[in-house]
């Protein structure tokens, strides 16, 4: 496990390395001063701001600017790339926080500054490199309003218990309990917060997990048992129905699903 305190102490405006996490690990809130590109190559995990929490999968992205504070909650073992950009470089100026689909240029290019490791300059190639990169960033369509978590320390409360077990099979009215409101109030509230019904929310969250487990190479009927589907072919269907490309596909490694 890699920290930025093992960076050099003068480390160039972008430098990176690969890394991989534990299942249950907990990256305690925290900030950096540098904004972070990461990168997520397999698994899932949860990252948190103030007031704002997501999870992310393989072949998604998420930049964090300078200082901002937050937490990684590791829903699987983790693979990820990371890129820390110095705030000062002109094109990384105010560019929010936000969860992307990561490019295929995207990717090479953290490749090609991970690949140098420590020991460059900022000659004009590596200069065009970070450019370009903050560039596809700030380009990259948000996707952080499909997979958001809600505000409401209630829901917030039932959200966590759902995307720590995704599988879970609980109805609405035990999840209204947990929350300690009414049914009624429920319904109301989730969907006035997220924008869509409980029932949508958590099957987002069981086909994000889904994606992850089957890159990861585990059997998709297993899959769908163990995320509370009575079977394969109707986990096939709202897979599809979900990224647009099925099962198979993704675990071939012929596509990364994308929200």
């Amino acid at each position: 496990m890699k920290r930025t305190a093992d960076l050099p102490d003068r480390p160039p405006p972008v430098v990176g390395f690969k890394d991989r996490y534990l299942g249950g690990f907990v990256d305690e809130y925290h900030t950096h001063d540098r904004s972070q590109l990461s990168l997520f190559l397999g698994g899932t995990v949860t990252i948190s701001t103030l007031g704002r929490s997501f999870i992310l999968g393989p072949g998604q992205g998420m930049w964090i600017p300078a200082n901002t504070l937050h937490q990684a909650i590791c829903r699987t073992d983790l693979i990820f790339q990371v890129i820390y950009v110095d705030p000062k470089l002109p094109e990384a100026e105010d560019l929010p926080c936000k969860m992307f689909d990561a490019s295929s240029l995207m990717r090479g290019l953290v490749d090609e500054i991970i690949a140098m490791r420590y020991e460059f300059s900022m000659d004009e190639r590596m200069t065009s490199i970070a450019r370009l990169l903050v560039g596809e960033i700030r380009r990259a369509p948000p996707i952080a309003d499909r997979l958001l978590f809600p505000s409401d320390p209630r829901l917030l409360r039932v959200c966590e218990a759902i995307a720590a077990q995704p599988g879970d099979c609980h109805d609405i009215d035990h999840w209204a309990r947990e929350a300690g409101m009414a049914r009624r109030t429920f319904t109301r509230l989730f969907q006035q917060e997220m924008g869509m019904g409980f029932a949508a929310w958590r099957r987002r969250v069981r086909v994000v997990e889904a994606a992850s487990r089957i890159a990861a190479g585990q059997s998709i009927s297993e899959v769908a048992f163990e995320l509370g589907y009575e079977n394969a072919s109707s986990f096939s269907t709202m897979f599809h129905r979900t990224f647009g490309v099925s099962p198979r596909m993704v675990r071939s490694g012929t596509l990364t699903p994308s929200l």
